[in-house]
């Protein structure tokens, strides 16, 4: 099946917001419509993060939220694979402490963030999940000044890496490691001797984060040298990076993810429709690179996936 090719629609992350794009979905219902209209244009994938609009469409690890959203779409495409993120817990605020404890306090603060990052996952079960795989800045940054408008750490421990990913695997949920940088799959690739992971490794290649690695086609080529054997990959990228890491992602036989978490724009500068829009532009891009959408049973067997 090396014509056909996965497209994964990334309908809402959680620094995307209505203010940036009105098709921005927060609840079950406009969730599972924006998957509808995705998966009608082509896309076999969709990536999730639990938004909570009482809250202004801000993310939310809450298993019931997170679960609602999961079943409206799974109700609305039950064909289609839902993925669902491992990225982003909550904000915990303890204390105060006295100064010697500051490191337990982290630790503890650490902890309780990655255990609300994954209790979704333990929940619904979903067929595949994101996987972080290292410890990196994640800010806002205003592009053309550099001034920083919101400095974060986001971190992504060893033993968070080997936690998630033997979790995952247990419950049936297929990873997908996510690498911001060649640094991600090396601690990949070291966790792996565990035998934790399963045959095929999925990975996907992040482009343009503040904090991770600019789009560079000549990179792109040294990612995919360095996968082990039996690997599937696909990319994504921030903003205008978009469209160019796509493209040679599959020129070279990759799988492609688009949608209002990356960009919330066409090519042409105008906000998109949806994230369904960018679907069918990655459609064209296949087309015209000779490869074909995957269905989502076509996609689910290159990506060892067991329908649930």
């Amino acid at each position: 099946m090396e014509d056909k090719v996965i497209i994964t629609a990334a309908l809402a992350g959680s620094a995307t917001f209505k203010n940036n794009n009105p098709s921005t979905p927060y609840t079950p219902k406009e969730y599972a419509e924006e998957a509808e209209k995705a998966f009608k244009a082509g896309a076999s994938m969709v990536h999730i993060h639990g938004r909570d609009e009482k809250m202004g469409g801000y993310h939310t690890s809450d298993v019931e939220m997170v679960k609602a959203t999961y079943d409206a779409i799974r109700q609305r495409c039950p064909d289609l694979i839902i993925q669902v993120t491992s990225s982003v817990g909550f904000p915990c605020q303890v204390g105060p402490f006295p100064e010697s404890d500051c490191v337990n306090l982290i630790n503890n603060l650490i902890k309780l963030n990655m255990e609300s990052r994954i209790r979704s996952i333990k929940a619904i079960k979903p067929e595949s999940a994101s996987l972080n795989t290292n410890t990196m800045n994640f800010s806002v940054l205003d592009r053309k000044t550099g001034q920083i408008l919101i400095d974060n750490v986001f971190v992504n421990s060893f033993g968070m890496l080997q936690d998630f990913g033997k979790l995952m695997e247990e419950i049936g949920c297929r990873p997908e490691a996510e690498l911001y940088d060649v640094g991600g799959l090396d601690n990949w690739i070291i966790i792996a001797k565990q035998n934790i992971f399963r045959k095929p490794y999925n990975f996907n290649f992040v482009w343009g984060v503040n904090g991770g690695q600019k789009f560079r086609p000549e990179v792109f080529v040294a990612f995919v040298n360095a996968l082990p054997p039996d690997s599937n990959f696909t990319t994504c990228a921030v903003g205008t990076e978009q469209v160019p890491a796509i493209m040679q992602s599959c020129m070279m036989g990759g799988h492609m993810r688009v949608g209002l978490e990356d960009n919330t724009r066409m090519p042409d500068g105008e906000l998109a429709k949806g994230s369904y829009e960018q679907v069918e532009l990655a459609v064209k891009i296949a087309a015209m690179l000779g490869r074909e959408p995957a269905t989502p049973a076509e996609a689910r067997k290159i990506l060892g996936i067991i329908k649930k």
